[in-house]
């Protein structure tokens, strides 16, 4: 960000001044909350890495400086589990499992390859009515647990978390609330 030498792909003044996370919140799908770190703003160039080799690095500091640090104060009555929306290995990693994987405290399990998209489609830059018009078709594989956190990398309509909401739904889950780095509805 300050193009300055850094052994980190972003090194730590930059980290602290403008990674710093805020608790963003929204309702979507029967007030289910949504709670976001950035708005999706001030850190869409470093979004856009997620389908490049350097992505994994970027996506990897942005789950330290926001969800890391959310799981660690997280606190619940019993383990919940987070999963994350269609996490498929592109370009060698997913940006979403990553995010998934940050979660990993004594209160929240992360679990993987659990929600997968059989629409394949791209929702990037697209309508609200185009993403209606082309729902993603989650397609859930079997697990035990019932309280979930579900987790994606940006909120812009809330279409595709609504959708995974009620495939979980459909299969008696439920959904607590849902994290997500980003929400694009922030100015």
């Amino acid at each position: 960000m300050c193009e300055s030498f850094s052994l980190s792909h972003i090194c730590k003044p930059c980290q602290k001044t403008f990674l710093q996370p805020q608790i963003f919140k929204r309702k979507i799908s029967k007030n289910i909350e949504v709670i976001s770190f950035y708005k999706y703003n001030e850190i869409k160039k470093l979004l856009h890495t997620k389908h490049t080799d350097i992505g994994f690095y970027i996506y990897k500091i942005l789950a330290k400086n926001s969800m890391s640090k959310f799981a660690l104060e997280f606190e619940f009555s019993h383990c919940i589990t987070s999963i994350a929306i269609d996490d498929n290995i592109k370009n060698g990693y997913s940006h979403t499992a990553i995010l998934n994987s940050s979660l990993k405290s004594k209160y929240i399990k992360p679990l993987h390859s659990k929600l997968r998209a059989k629409n394949s489609i791209s929702y990037s830059g697209k309508s609200k009515e185009f993403r209606l018009l082309n729902p993603r078709n989650f397609e859930l594989k079997t697990f035990k647990s019932k309280d979930i956190v579900l987790i994606d990398d940006i909120i812009t309509t809330g279409s595709t978390l609504n959708q995974a909401i009620q495939t979980l739904q459909h299969y008696n889950k439920e959904v607590l609330f849902c994290l997500t780095l980003a929400d694009a509805s922030l100015k």
